[in-house]
């Protein structure tokens, strides 16, 4: 399924520097022309990270897109990531226009958990708490309990756990997998992983250090078990951004997608990032790290969006009042605990 979706993605054609000067202030200009800000994340090229900060906008995470979009007085939202983040958006701030560079941009996660599928599953499980992670549709998350992110997840599952509640995780794996010895928690998974994080290979990192025999292993806990083991700090973007700037170790081996290297570079200058391999031994690139949609979003498509209005997400009003509510959840629970 996952396969047959990357089938169809086309490189995107590189575009000359004058050209993408002029699209930078055509899309700053259209932005207050608009009324709109720019939230990115951090797996987005960095030329986009650069101009949501360059004009007010947001780089960060999925869980601080979704505060931020929902805080912010702009009538419109233009989110450059992948589509669920869209819906999340939408959902959050129904009265507001919420555009994408792309609406092909999607993710491996949200693709591998079929709203109906993913429903009859929770059907068979009654007296389990649907936790479902944030890279999901909006059908998949107006069924869940809870809806999570990677920097909330443990909070969430330990929380829960303490009440006595067993859980019911989707789609993620090796993040629930994760979550589950992390907390000792009663949890149940779907069967779904991410195609960037689950290609990450520890007998790679254990290569690395033998080169880097300092450096510290920062990993997102969407990667397998073998290389969350390795990790001197397994968490969300926004943890491994933060575990960068504490941790004393001058060199860092990530595995993560790439783009996080942008504020990573920004947030810590002195130190060295090395991106941990997802190839095998013969292999061609040491590692190909990187989300084929996230880089789909683009500064022409950017441009189109707000000039032509295209890539608007729509969200039946049903069925967004029934996902607000375990997303008003989830932020009211960070809000509190975080």
């Amino acid at each position: 399924m996952v396969r047959d979706h990357l089938a169809h993605l086309h490189q995107h054609p590189v575009v000359p520097a004058e050209k993408r000067e002029a699209l930078r202030q055509r899309i700053k200009q259209l932005l207050i022309e608009r009324d709109a800000v720019l939230v990115a994340h951090y797996y987005t090229d960095p030329e986009l990270q650069a101009l949501a900060e360059e004009t007010g906008g947001c780089v960060s995470d999925s869980l601080e897109m979704a505060r931020f979009g929902r805080d912010h007085p702009a009538k419109t939202l233009v989110v450059a990531g992948v589509k669920f983040m869209g819906e999340t958006a939408k959902i959050l701030s129904p009265e507001k226009t919420v555009l994408m560079p792309t609406l092909e941009a999607t993710c491996s996660l949200d693709i591998g958990c079929p709203a109906d599928e993913f429903s009859a599953f929770c059907d068979a499980h009654p007296d389990r708490t649907v936790v479902v992670y944030a890279n999901t549709s909006a059908a998949v998350k107006a069924r869940a309990d809870w809806v999570v992110t990677s920097s909330i997840a443990l909070k969430v599952v330990d929380y829960l756990d303490s009440q006595g509640e067993k859980i019911l995780w989707a789609p993620d794996k090796h993040l629930g997998s994760y979550v589950q010895r992390e907390t000792g928690a009663d949890v149940l998974l779907w069967d779904g992983a991410c195609i960037v994080h689950e290609e990450f290979k520890a007998q790679g990192i254990l290569d690395l250090k033998k080169v880097y025999p300092d450096a510290a292993v920062l990993v997102h806990p969407e990667s397998p078990e073998p290389v969350v083991a390795l990790a001197d700090m397994a968490g969300s973007t926004s943890q491994i951004i933060q575990a960068a700037k504490d941790l004393p170790n001058k060199q860092m081996i990530v595995a993560t997608d790439q783009g996080i290297f942008y504020k990573l570079q920004q947030q810590v200058p002195d130190k060295e990032f090395i991106i941990a391999p997802t190839a095998g031994s013969g292999a061609t690139c040491r590692s190909c790290a990187n989300c084929p949609w996230m880089a789909m979003n683009a500064l022409d498509n950017l441009a189109d969006a707000l000039e032509n209005q295209t890539g608007e997400i729509f969200v039946d009003a049903d069925l967004g009042k029934r996902a607000m509510q375990p997303l008003t959840r989830m932020l009211d629970f960070a809000a509190k605990n975080l």
